[in-house]
């Protein structure tokens, strides 16, 4: 008889969020610990790392896509296979919110994102006059618009790494409160 090898569970996590909200900058600090100089995307970056949970290895697909304008339309090409949303809103840019506000709703009124987790990173903490956590979710309305899922707004700076890795989704995940996201 052949030995059955137990596959390492794999899952997909979207990284949306408007342009210049700092996803990219976000996931290369996930990544590599560090700070890159990043260009707008154009289509979309993926990356793959290992995580911990209840001590086994995951594998993490983060599919980051561009959030200008006309990348927004093809974001539910991504919905499918999609584990989770983590949307990173630029805190500091207040004349988005609107905006950012509004695509979201979009994303999480997709049927094939129903029940999906959200993690939103308010970004850009270290920016004066930031909004703060409790601002971000009562101009969004996440309450209302996350009464049927799992959510979590977590305040992070992507350029400093503030709050990303003690608390949020890193390559570190081992010492993270925040697996209800798998």
């Amino acid at each position: 008889m052949g030995h059955l090898a137990s596959k390492q569970p794999e899952v997909q996590v979207l990284l949306l969020g408007l342009d210049n909200a700092g996803k990219s900058t976000l996931l290369y600090k996930m990544k590599h610990d560090a700070s890159v100089s990043t260009v707008p995307t154009i289509g979309f970056n993926v990356e793959m790392f290992e995580a911990r949970k209840n001590r086994k290895s995951i594998s993490v697909t983060m599919w980051d896509v561009g959030g200008q304008a006309r990348m927004r339309e093809h974001w539910q090409d991504f919905y499918l296979n999609a584990a989770a949303v983590v949307y990173v809103v630029d805190s500091a840019d207040r004349s988005r919110l609107e905006e950012a506000r509004a695509e979201l709703e979009l994303i999480l009124g997709s049927e094939l994102l129903r029940h999906r987790p959200l993690i939103l990173l308010a970004n850009k903490q270290d920016v004066s006059g930031a909004l703060t956590v409790t601002e971000l979710k009562d101009r969004i309305d996440l309450r209302r618009m996350c009464s049927d899922r799992d959510w979590f707004v977590q305040p992070c700076s992507a350029s400093t790494g503030t709050y990303l890795c003690q608390n949020c989704v890193n390559k570190n995940w081992s010492k993270q409160e925040y697996f209800w996201i798998f």
